[in-house]
């Protein structure tokens, strides 16, 4: 087996079973919460993500690891992890609920951009060193939580509109 094959079937895998644990485990804890809440234990997992500064240590990673994508996830991971904390500290404050849609937007477009600019640098699995298990392992957990915060986010402003809607006679 190819280590590229090896690695996507990880990466793979990985979605799978956050998936399954998110949905089985999490997700009907959450919906129950207040939005405040539910949204504090992903952002506080987010807050993690300064673990991206990895990609700049020589030793952890390969020499030749593509510095395009590793400054890329590097910083736009240590930002996340800046908005998630802002986020956090705000959430009680009635300008927080914009900063949580900053961060996951800004959060969901890093990844995804990650991912694209792993490809377009042409990342072999092996480059990455010790911070293989970022994309395989957290990488996937983050783009589901990131989903779940949008649902969060979107669920609960919908209710509200509908709270404000003045009922049928």
């Amino acid at each position: 087996m190819s280590a590229e094959f090896i690695f996507f079937t990880s990466i793979g895998l990985s979605f799978i079973a956050w998936s399954m644990l998110i949905s089985r485990y999490v997700w009907p804890r959450l919906r129950l919460m207040p939005r405040t809440g539910a949204l504090q234990p992903l952002l506080l997992l987010h807050a993690f993500r300064f673990v991206g500064l990895a990609f700049l240590v020589p030793g952890v990673v390969s020499p030749d690891l593509p510095a395009a994508f590793a400054r890329a996830a590097a910083y736009g991971d240590i930002v996340t992890a800046t908005l998630a904390l802002l986020s956090l500290l705000t959430l009680s404050r009635g300008f927080g609920v914009p900063f949580v849609w900053i961060f996951n937007v800004w959060g969901t477009a890093d990844l995804l951009t990650a991912f694209y600019q792993a490809n377009r640098s042409g990342l072999l699995a092996g480059q990455l060193g010790a911070t293989y298990f970022i994309p395989t392992v957290l990488v996937p957990l983050l783009l589901i939580t990131h989903a779940v915060v949008f649902r969060l986010l979107l669920q609960r402003s919908s209710m509200a509109a509908a709270l404000e809607r003045p009922l049928a006679a």
